[in-house]
């Protein structure tokens, strides 16, 4: 650990306040100008406790005479901590009354009595013994604390979010339950469905009512999500956006681990063909604004959105540059105006009538001259029940269509970054939340005698096939890494684009990477030890 490194770990059982004092913790650094990055980590099998450096915590809270000490012990690790770090206790206090408020005032004040009991006891105790030290530097008011699951809950209320389904299942619900203590705020409505089909077709339905709608689930529940996604589809309906995050699978797999491994039922989420987006952001700042754009290109292509995340970025803190709202604006697509004559010689408004770019303007029920038929079978323009070769085959590249128009007006900058020198010895391929290892491994790469870039694709359908086939094409050494058992994404790539990537990193444990795989693991593939590389994490 280098002097300008610090890692801090602390764990416990379930419900005994680990999470709160890992955040406390982590807030204090980040207002004390640090940048932080804190991973949450569920092991539900602890029962035992830990102490630290031999510190009877224990005593500590008898010898004050705690009578709620089981509910503070995490307050008391963090006090000692603190003291050991000599760090600022001011900061942690601060924050500590900013988390207790109103009834819950009473319970902070206990808070505060453990924390300072504990760090007297520490430096009592222990004085230098600990070797690090940590002193608060200056704030970055630029600077927030976020995590993936708050970014994109704060990504939908800027666009607009106005109902929001889910059922429970991990590691999606973090995201609602967010949302719900948002609800009289910003005055939108959360469900919880009786299950994930309930959750998607009502998302579909309140979306053909005109709002802004989504709803957040994993694998399990995406599993039973495909009828309702092919019924937004043939519908053209305005969304709804659906935030899938990832975790192991199959079945119920690894309810708290985390895995890229959801990319192909993503692409080819039902039954048939018809046009839909998947983008996939690589941390928490990008799930910001991916999360607003989702739903203008949702309402813009009148199809639903995919948006691709997991476990990582979900449940993961880190210290990010404070988003800038200035530019972001709320683009509700093609709107049917009651004054518009109809887009073709027809009985009235007709809802589903071929256009140039494949996109009609759109009417919500109850619209004056707005009337239409929304049905999942085939239809005729108007709406109705068609099996006609004629309208079969001008409502399928009506729809198609709107997916090569996705193509040509979605920015660069959101179908795919290249991180590092234009042109490098070895290109890294991958997507998602492997980012942050990556750009971590390249200095040390780079030390190693590797020129190195890193080319991390977010739109993944329409996936940019030009773009992407002329930076591989242009590239020495191409190395994959993916945090799946079959390179999804590398098999992708050869699909859209011919290129074969040769060398795969793979990691399926249902940990992250870390920054010394990325780097064990490409130099395992440069050094022809193998074409696919596995690296995991032992003893986890």
């Amino acid at each position: 650990m280098s002097s300008k490194d610090f890692s801090w770990m602390i764990g416990g059982p379930q419900g005994s306040g680990i999470n709160v004092a890992a955040e406390t913790l982590a807030k204090s650094f980040s207002r004390g100008g640090y940048f932080v990055f804190a991973n949450i980590e569920y092991h539900s099998n602890i029962m035992a406790y830990l102490d630290l450096l031999k510190g009877a915590l224990r005593q500590v809270g008898r010898e004050a005479e705690f009578k709620k000490f089981e509910i503070m012990k995490n307050t008391l690790a963090l006090g000692a901590s603190i003291a050991l770090l000599d760090y600022d206790l001011d900061l942690v206090a601060e924050i500590i009354r900013e988390t207790f408020t109103g009834r819950k005032a009473k319970v902070g004040e206990l808070n505060l009595m453990a924390l300072q009991t504990a760090h007297r006891y520490a430096r009592e105790t222990f004085g230098d013994d600990f070797p690090h030290r940590i002193s608060a530097q200056k704030p970055r008011p630029d600077q927030i604390l976020m995590r993936g699951a708050q970014a994109v809950a704060i990504g939908k209320l800027k666009a607009g979010l106005a109902f929001q389904t889910y059922y429970p299942i991990s590691p999606a619900t973090d995201e609602s339950v967010y949302l719900e203590s948002q609800q009289r705020k910003y005055h939108f409505l959360v469900i919880q469905a009786e299950d994930e089909i309930s959750a998607i077709n009502m998302a579909v339905g309140a979306a053909h009512m005109g709002v802004r709608a989504s709803t957040s689930t994993a694998g399990p529940g995406f599993s039973l999500m495909p009828e309702g996604v092919g019924f937004a589809a043939i519908t053209e309906a305005p969304g709804p956006v659906i935030f899938l995050y990832q975790r192991g699978g199959p079945s119920t797999g690894l309810p708290t681990r985390s895995e890229q491994a959801d990319l192909r039922i993503a692409l080819h989420p039902s039954h048939g063909e018809f046009p839909h987006l998947v983008i996939a952001p690589g941390d928490v700042i990008e799930s910001f604004y991916d999360s607003f754009e989702a739903f203008n290109w949702a309402d813009r292509y009148q199809m639903p959105v995919i948006v691709l995340l997991d476990k990582l970025i979900a449940t993961s803190y880190r210290s990010v540059p404070r988003p800038d709202m200035s530019h972001l604006k709320i683009d509700r697509g093609s709107l049917h105006q009651p004054a518009d004559p109809p887009p073709q010689a027809g009985d009235g408004y007709l809802r589903y009538a071929p256009t140039e770019t494949g996109i009609t303007p759109r009417a919500t029920p109850g619209q004056e001259g707005g009337l239409f038929w929304a049905t999942t079978d085939e239809h005729n323009p108007k709406g109705h029940i068609s099996e006609g070769i004629e309208h079969r085959l001008a409502q399928m590249e009506k729809r198609m269509k709107k997916l090569e128009v996705a193509a040509q007006e979605i920015p660069e900058k959101n179908k795919y970054t290249l991180h590092g020198p234009h042109k490098a010895d070895v290109t890294i391929v991958s997507w998602g939340s492997t980012k942050g290892p990556i750009l971590d491994a390249l200095p040390e790469l780079q030390a190693k005698g590797h020129t190195v870039n890193f080319l991390q694709l977010r739109l993944l359908r329409p996936f940019p096939t030009e773009a992407i086939g002329q930076v591989l094409r242009s590239a020495q050494q191409l190395v994959a890494i993916e945090a799946n058992y079959s390179g999804q994404m590398a098999g992708l790539i050869r699909e859209m684009t011919s290129v074969h990537i040769p060398r795969l990193v793979v990691k399926y444990d249902g940990r992250p990477f870390s920054q010394n795989e990325i780097v064990e693991g490409v130099e395992r593939a440069l050094g022809g030890q193998a074409q696919r590389v596995m690296v995991s994490h032992p003893g986890g």
